[in-house]
């Protein structure tokens, strides 16, 4: 928690809104889509989606993994408990949305899914999009599968799997995944192995975001790394998330954003 405290404080000081950036395509993308304030239709449902879920009083096995397919813990928990901890926060997942509406991504990969908090923000963004979203926790999954099916997401295809495994193994659509969204294996050898794995498939319009990039030194480490590879021309840290581009035309910078 102390490392999180110093890690935040030092994101005020570096972190700067739209005026004092000079970038169109970065410019367009915070006045457009992370500043956008109006109120939309689809956060009336990802609210029904989370209150549904912090009504339900029933306990499941969860599991996490470490390393390959070794089981990191286990234990017991409600779901409601799991939906108000460990799910994405109401504005993130509105920020979410906002994202895979702007850029409308024909084709989705998520890596962590969780009770599908995030998964519905990524259906409801562009419903015309096939999404894929990994999880390793069986009890979780279906619990998640279940949860999607009452909202009709049908867009969303859930592989019940350990992340490496699948990516390892797993060819891509030919359109490959236009949007990326980390949320997995918080840890620097599990990060830097998916964008290692994922690299294969990026095109010039590519958006990868990345969950927790502060949470730990490891991961602030990760988040470094990924700024510095070749193919990355340009980043934003809004904190909790680091976004990552690959467009061939822009420069390399990165930006700390406040949203």
């Amino acid at each position: 928690m102390l490392f999180q405290i110093k890690a935040y404080l030092q994101f005020l000081w570096k972190s700067k809104n739209e005026h004092a950036v000079h970038s169109p395509f970065v410019f367009q993308l915070i006045t457009l889509c992370f500043y956008d304030r109006k109120p939309k239709a689809e956060y009336q449902v990802l609210k029904n989606y989370r209150n549904l879920l912090l009504e339900n009083k029933n306990s499941i096995e969860v599991t996490d993994f470490g390393a390959g397919s070794k089981v990191f813990k286990s234990n017991t928990r409600q779901i409601a408990k799991i939906a108000k901890t460990a799910g994405i926060t109401r504005k993130r997942a509105e920020l979410l949305f906002r994202i895979t509406n702007y850029f409308q991504p024909e084709s989705i990969l998520e890596i962590g899914t969780s009770l599908g908090l995030a998964t519905a923000s990524l259906a409801l963004g562009n419903p015309k999009a096939k999404i894929i979203t990994l999880e390793g926790c069986s009890e979780t999954a279906n619990q998640c599968q279940m949860q999607l099916q009452k909202f009709n997401f049908k867009n969303v295809k859930l592989v019940e799997t350990e992340f490496s495994s699948f990516l390892n193994t797993f060819q891509p659509p030919a359109s490959s995944f236009q949007l990326i969204y980390f949320d997995g294996n918080h840890s620097k050898k599990a990060t830097l192995a998916y964008f290692e794995l994922l690299l294969s498939t990026i095109t010039n319009d590519s958006v990868w975001v990345f969950d927790d990039i502060h949470w730990s030194k490891d991961m602030e480490e990760a988040w470094k790394i990924i700024k510095k590879h070749p193919k990355v021309s340009v980043t934003i840290d809004t904190f909790q998330w680091g976004f990552v581009f690959f467009r061939r035309e822009q420069p390399k910078e990165h930006f700390v954003i406040r949203v």
